[in-house]
Order: structure tokens, then sequence, then C-alpha cells
């Protein structure tokens, strides 16, 4: 869609231009979900060995630098804001193509860890209770809800994020109580560092903890509504990305504070152990209730979110069309992409957190590694018609890839086997659609690209 030209009256199919900075930034945090640093604060700080601030600390640095990058691209491209979009036009279609081909990883791996996350916390609560029931449970209710068809705003849920941080607040409120109460605990520097620390343990917590950032540059999807676009959405980006960071440090040191060291009885549901340590058992029940509501409203529109962009890369000829590009008829849902969806969240019977959430990493490093690539690729594409400085353009997105490469090495061995399997049928995948670069790959419909051309359609089109 074309860009306001500052005419008072709204063109059909455009979008009003009334989002400010505040909204978009509210709109980014309730999308990576602050809570987040609670539900897996086990797992994460058992793999950082217990320095999961310092882990946290070091990965909202690299954070920081890519949302720059994004900013940059984003004042750029203020339509498309995606990885793909910046790699396929900075870089070269193949590239693009390939980079959303890792991105798709995450849209594939994202609801299972979701019903995952949540299968941990109720499986510690009712032991007796098989693991495979609540798996099941999730992936059956959401599913069946996303092909009826229920359209859930995908717009921040005021109330939900509002309830979500006050138990946020109430938990490092209660863990400070905790730690100043209990002889032995105090306020210290270890959450960061301590004598049992190594730079491999709190490198290899920052590799994981970068989970805890994906969607800080969902805010690009503002693009069309933003007020002052390429001013706005590159701010919005970053100030998200270091707000985030700012909450995950200083969440997680309290937390560490209340449990010293990494290890755990049960590390992928050990803040609720912690919770009723420091409120009882009341606050232990309000903790849980939280988290399966947020894990509800978390699954449900990411993985309509998936199939939405399954269905418009099958629509576009870059999925086999017959499967991802179908719909049922009565509802207008792409069925097969959700059942597919449905399918990989059985993995979840088989995976820990710290595993499954390095599958989503392994797909968005490799997006944020080509954000800061796609930088000092304009940069030199444009040198001699667009003064730019090096410090910005070419230093800065290089500190950026550098700490990203060093955290993607870092990843868990079978999330390093899985993505490089990924990227290899991606690759064989291409030489197919492009008759062995003979011709062009097709383009891509990104998650923003879709969600826009939902908006242009008639309201008595069905969707998702």
């Amino acid at each position: 869609m074309a860009e306001h030209t500052g005419h008072p009256a709204p063109h059909p199919g455009h979008l009003h231009r009334t989002v400010t900075l505040w909204p978009m930034i509210l709109f980014g945090l309730a999308y990576i979900s602050p809570f987040i640093v609670l539900t897996t604060f086990g797992a994460f700080s058992e793999i950082s060995g217990g320095t999961l601030a310092g882990s946290y600390l070091l990965t909202t640095v690299a954070m920081i630098f890519t949302a720059l990058s994004y900013g940059k691209m984003s004042r750029e491209h203020p339509v498309a804001g995606s990885a793909y979009s910046y790699a396929r036009r900075s870089i070269g279609s193949r590239i693009g193509f390939m980079v959303g081909w890792a991105i798709m990883l995450d849209y594939f791996f994202l609801p299972m860890v979701v019903w995952l996350i949540g299968t941990a916390y109720l499986t510690a609560q009712f032991p007796t209770v098989p693991k495979w029931v609540f798996v099941l449970a999730f992936i059956v209710i959401t599913t069946v809800l996303n092909i009826i068809g229920i359209k859930l705003a995908t717009r921040v849920n005021v109330a939900l994020l509002s309830f979500q941080v006050l138990v946020l607040v109430f938990f490092v409120v209660l863990s400070l109580r905790h730690v100043f109460a209990t002889p032995g605990l105090g306020v210290t520097l270890e959450p960061f560092w301590n004598s049992a620390s190594t730079v491999g343990a709190v490198v290899a917590g920052g590799a994981v903890a970068a989970y805890s950032f994906i969607g800080f540059d969902a805010v690009s999807t503002f693009a069309e509504e933003a007020v002052d676009p390429r001013r706005t959405v590159p701010r919005a980006i970053v100030l998200t990305a270091a707000i985030a960071g700012l909450i995950f440090v200083v969440v997680s040191y309290v937390v560490q504070l209340v449990h010293p060291g990494g290890s755990f009885a049960n590390p992928d549901s050990a803040a609720l152990d912690i919770a009723r340590t420091i409120g009882g058992d009341l606050f232990g029940a309000i903790f849980l209730a939280t988290v399966i509501i947020a894990q509800f409203t978390a699954g449900i529109p990411i993985q309509a979110a998936g199939s939405r962009l399954m269905y418009a890369m099958g629509r576009d000829g870059v999925l086999p069309r017959g499967v991802f590009g179908y719909l049922l008829p009565r509802l207008g849902t792409p069925v097969f992409n959700l059942l597919l969806t449905g399918l990989v969240g059985l993995l979840a019977l088989f995976l820990n957190v710290e595993t499954s959430t390095s599958f989503i990493n392994f797909g968005a490093f490799t997006a944020f590694a080509f954000v800061n690539i796609s930088v000092i690729a304009l940069y030199l594409r444009q040198r001699h018609e667009v003064h730019r400085t090096v410090l910005g353009w070419v230093v800065q997105p290089l500190i950026g890839l550098v700490v990203i490469l060093f955290l993607l090495t870092q990843l868990n061995k079978n999330a390093l086997t899985i993505g490089v399997i990924w990227l290899v049928l991606g690759f064989c995948w291409l030489l197919y659609l492009t008759r062995f670069f003979r011709r062009e790959p097709p383009e891509m419909t990104t998650l923003e690209e879709s969600g826009e051309a939902a908006l242009e359609r008639p309201a008595s089109s069905a969707e998702t």
C-alpha cells in the first residue's frame, strides 16, 4: 500500500496515521511479553550457571545493536518490515529467500514452545497427570479455535498486559522482601558473575535468553499507521528492545538473588516453586493462572499468524499451492497449515524448554545477522550516492553481527544441527524453484504484508 501524501481525507485502503511512539512501544512489549523472563527463568538460569542477569545483560547489548540496524532499515523501507524484505532489497533475491526460509523455522516451532512452557507448569502442579494430556489439550483447543476462525486481535491487549505486569511487579517486590528477611541471602553481584561462573556459561545463557526478545521488531507492522514513520518506527524498535532488556535484567537479577546458583529440582517450572517460596500457595496459584492464561493468549495468535504466513506463501507459489494455499471452503481458514503446526507441537512431548527455544533462536539469529549485513550492504551499494557515516553504517552493524554470530555458535548442538538441515532443505527448494538459478525466486509475502493484504480485502472475505 502506498503512503499518505498529506491529504486530509483518507484514501480507500489506506490506514490512518494516528499511532505515536509510546503506544507503539507498548505494542512491542506486549508482543514480547515481559512475563517470559519468569516462565523461562529456571531453564535459562541453569544454562547460565546461575548468572542469568549477566546473560540477559549481554543479550540486551546485542539486541540494541541489532535494533539500531532494524531502525535504519525501517527508515529506508518504512512499509515492509521484515529481515526477509531487507535482505532481498539490500543484498539480493536469493539471499533474501534463504533468510525468509530461516525465519519460517520460527513459525513452525513458536507455537510448540508456547505449549511446552504451559505444559511444564501444569505438570509441576499436577504431577500425576501425564504430560501428553496437557500438550494435547493445548494443541487441540488452540487449533480448533483457529480452524473455526475466531479472530483475535493482534494488537496490544491492555488489560492482559497490565495484569501480567502487575504480577511481575509483585514477584519482584516479594522476592526482595524474601531476600532481606532470609539469613544468608542479600544484595550481591553474583547474579551477574560469581566464583563458579565461566564465560562459556554466561554466553550460553545469553544465547537462549535471546528467545525472550523475539518480536521486538514487531512494531514495524505499524509503519503505515505511524505518525512520521521514518522517525517514530526506528525509535520505537530501539526503545522496545532497550526497555525489554532492562526488565529482563532487573527481574532475573532479583529472582536469582532468591535462588542463587543454577541448580533446580525442575528447571522448566522453577519460577512456580520460587513463587510459592516468596508468596505462599496463594501467590503460587495466582502465578500459575497467569502463566496458563498467557500461554493460551499467546498460542492462539502465534499459531494463526504462522498459518496465515504459510498460506500467503502457498498462494504465491513459494510453497506447494495445493496444500499450503488451501482454505477450508466453509470457514475460509488454512486448515492444513493449522494442522501442520499442531503436529509439530507434538514434538513438545520429547523436548525441554532449552532445546525448543534454541530451535527458535537459530531462525531468529539468522534474521538478526542478515539485518546487520543488510545495513552494511546498503551502505556499500549507495556510498557514492548517499552520504552516511562509517561509524553508524558499518561499525555499529558489524558489532551487532559479530555478537549475534557468536551467540549463534553457543546454541544447543541439536538446534544447530536441525537449523543447518533446515537451511540445506531450503537451498534445495530454492534450486528447484529457480531451475538451478536460471530464474528469479518467487517473492515471499511477509507476515506484515499478508496482514496489510487482509486489511484491503472486502469485509466479507473469510479470514483466520
